[in-house]
This record gives C-alpha cells, structure tokens and sequence, in this order.
C-alpha cells in the first residue's frame, strides 16, 4: 500500500512548514494531484533482484576500507576502521504499521547481527523507508557507543526511544570525530511522519570526508542546484551513493525524486568519480517497473562517456581505493 506514504501528507496542508527547500519553496502536492495519479491504475512489473553473498567472503571485522549495499538508501562503509551505516532500515515494512504500508521485495542483504560494529549510524530524513525507528532502537542496544546523526527537528523523536549518544544538525553544520568530518548538506525533499508534522524536520545528504577522499550520500531528491552548491563549498567525493528509483510518474514525483538520467546529473555536479545507484529493488513505492531503474542508468552512462556509474545487486562489496 504505497498510498499510505502519501495519504497522511493532505491532512496538515494548513499547518506552517518550517522547513523549506533551498530555493525557498515548499514541495505540497494537492489531494487532488494525489488521486490522480491513484486513478491512473499503472501497475508495474515486479521483480525480486538477487541478493549477492560476496561479503560473506570477507571477515567484516577485521577487513577494511569497503562498502556494502544492504538495500533500498542503506549501505554499510568501514573506512579506516570506522564503520558507518546510513538511513538503515530492516524491517519488514517502510510504514508506522505493523501489517500495512509497503513491504519489503527482497531481505536486508545483511542482518544488524552480520555486522560486528557500527560506530556511526548517519540519517537523511524522516521517511518511513529510511528512519526506521525500529532499526534504530536496535542498533543502539547492540551497539551501545554508535554515535546518531540525524536531522534538525527529528532528535525527539530518538530521545523518546531513549537512544542515546544522538545529535541534530541544520544545512551546512559538521560533525568531527576519529578523523572523519560528517557535513549536512542541502538536497531537494520534504519530511512527514504523522498528522501534523509536515517539513517540521530537515532533509539533507551527507558528505563524509577522510583524511584523503569523501563519500557523499545524497538521501532522497529532486535534481536542484544543491549538488553545484556542495560541490563549491566541499569539494568533490570520490564516491557518491545516489538514488535512481522511485520516479514515475514524473509529473507527480521529479520535484522529490529523480529518474536515472537526473541522477547522472547529480554525479556530474559533485564531479564525483564513482557513483552507485541506490533506492530501487527493495520496496514498491512508485509505479516505475522494479528492473527499469538499472536499466535506464546504464543507457544514461552510455550517453555521458561511459562514466563510472553503477547499480549494485545488494549484498556485492565495492573496495575502497
């Protein structure tokens, strides 16, 4: 039930957004937008992706310097053994409900038990497909001193799930630790979880700079001008986690998130070298067929040179350079 991600949105359309976009604007489909798009009735193709077993090749507690796509906007990254984990999400269901809302196609390539440590857990936005609660409550019980980096407006939400060790952050501000230093930068989004809380939290990528290179995880977006932006004020990362699903039909979803072709776009602002697609194969949110994302990519990276752009099957291992 992928209306359930977007039917709460209308109920809280006279309540003051505090949070907007960089341009200044507000991303507020109407009702009546909503059932258009519901009545269009497009069904699409669904596929169940394979789930790679390359890491169980590595000892992920002592190998270094990889990262992992475990599904959907989460990927593991070890990184001078620092171990980060962004937006995870490993429950059965991308919603508040326990029975309703969607429901995973495939399992999280690796459980939270598979890994032996988890140092920082970074989170993009408040989406029910990438700040699961649940998982998060988890991880903190298993990894009592991982440090919680979320967005500005959503650390109560944390705090009344007594997880300890968290911190917000606004556009632009930094985290420093173990010589890694975490910035919140701006993309094109939105935020809701209930009734009355529409835009009242941030939305955002993460740049994650080493000592030599960084790592950029753009959350979920729209193509904008942010990507320039954070180029001009970070530098550009080496690698670049990017969503390429959840697009169609455009008309309703391109001002929140971007098909393949604007995806490439996104790495050839950040003037990043690598890129990796995410955000497709692992829930059923929108009404693209579930094989097409890749498939678009590959074409789009075909008509920029062959630039280094891929779509991972969850599970592979990418070595750091």
């Amino acid at each position: 039930m992928r209306l359930l991600l977007y039917f709460l949105t209308f109920f809280s359309v006279f309540i003051f957004s505090e949070y907007k976009n960089s341009d200044g604007k507000s991303i507020n489909k109407s009702f009546k937008e909503l059932m258009q798009w519901q009545r269009s009735k497009i069904e699409p193709s669904i596929s169940y992706i394979d789930i790679s077993e390359d890491w169980k090749n590595y000892d992920l507690e002592t190998y270094d310097n990889f990262i992992i796509w475990i599904g959907h906007s989460t990927f593991l990254i070890k990184r001078n053994g620092i171990t980060i984990i962004t937006d995870p999400i490993f429950s059965d269901r991308a919603s508040p409900f326990r029975n309703i809302g969607p429901k995973r196609l495939i399992p999280p390539a690796l459980s939270l038990e598979d890994i032996p440590n988890i140092d920082f857990v970074i989170v993009s936005h408040n989406h029910y497909d990438h700040l699961d609660i649940q998982s998060l409550v988890k991880i903190s019980k298993l990894h009592p001193k991982a440090k919680f980096l979320v967005p500005a407006g959503d650390l109560r939400l944390l705090k009344r799930k007594k997880i300890q060790n968290a911190s917000q952050f606004q556009w632009w501000e930094s985290y420093k630790n173990a010589g890694i230093t975490f910035t919140f930068t701006p993309v094109k989004h939105w935020s809701k979880r209930g009734l009355f809380d529409r835009n009242k939290s941030l939305w955002g990528g993460w740049f994650v700079q080493f000592n030599d290179y960084a790592i950029y995880h753009a959350g979920d977006t729209g193509y904008s001008n942010d990507f320039i932006k954070t180029k001009e004020v970070l530098g550009s990362p080496k690698y670049a986690l990017i969503p390429i699903g959840a697009y169609d039909p455009e008309w309703f979803m391109a001002s929140s998130h971007v098909n393949p072709e604007d995806a490439v776009k996104i790495m050839l602002d950040l003037e990043a070298d690598y890129a990796f697609g995410m955000h497709w194969g692992t829930f059923v949110l929108t009404d693209e067929d579930t094989l097409e994302p890749p498939k678009r990519l590959q074409a789009a990276t075909k008509n920029n040179n062959n630039i280094d752009f891929k779509s991972l099957m969850p599970g592979d291992v990418i070595n750091l350079n």
